[in-house]
């Protein structure tokens, strides 16, 4: 693997629409050999009722869930202590971010919230919108 493609709850959301956007970025993401992954918590954020649960568990089988550990928990307190943010409003976002700080490599997160990823994403970590 070269690389890591992370996809936020949006991103999620379109993959298990099918949504052409997010294909696209899947392609991309299989030729050039990049890991895809998503945080557990996404999982939670990214479920529609109006989607087909085989749909949503399609999408989800396409990217390696990571789990919301202690050390991610503490990561993800952290980066909001360092933006002086905190709450649900952030919690997930920061939980995503600090899962593709552990990520090895290039690093790119896809995302709906560009704002708020890249005040949270350390400088290596590209954010590109959905």
């Amino acid at each position: 693997m070269s690389g890591t493609l992370v996809l936020d709850s949006e991103a999620l959301s379109k993959l298990s629409r099918c949504h052409r956007d997010m294909t696209v970025w899947l392609d991309v993401a299989r030729k050039l050999d990049l890991l895809v992954v998503t945080s557990a918590a996404t999982l939670v954020e990214a479920r529609d009722p109006k989607v087909p649960q085989a749909a949503f568990d399609h999408a989800v089988s396409l990217a390696k869930v990571r789990p919301v550990t202690e050390e991610i928990a503490r990561a993800a307190s952290r980066l909001l202590a360092a933006e002086s943010l905190h709450g649900h409003t952030y919690a997930i976002d920061a939980t995503l971010t600090a899962t593709a700080h552990m990520e090895h490599g290039d690093v790119t997160v896809i995302t709906s919230d560009t704002g708020d990823l890249r005040r949270l994403c350390l400088p290596r970590i590209a954010v590109e919108p959905i």
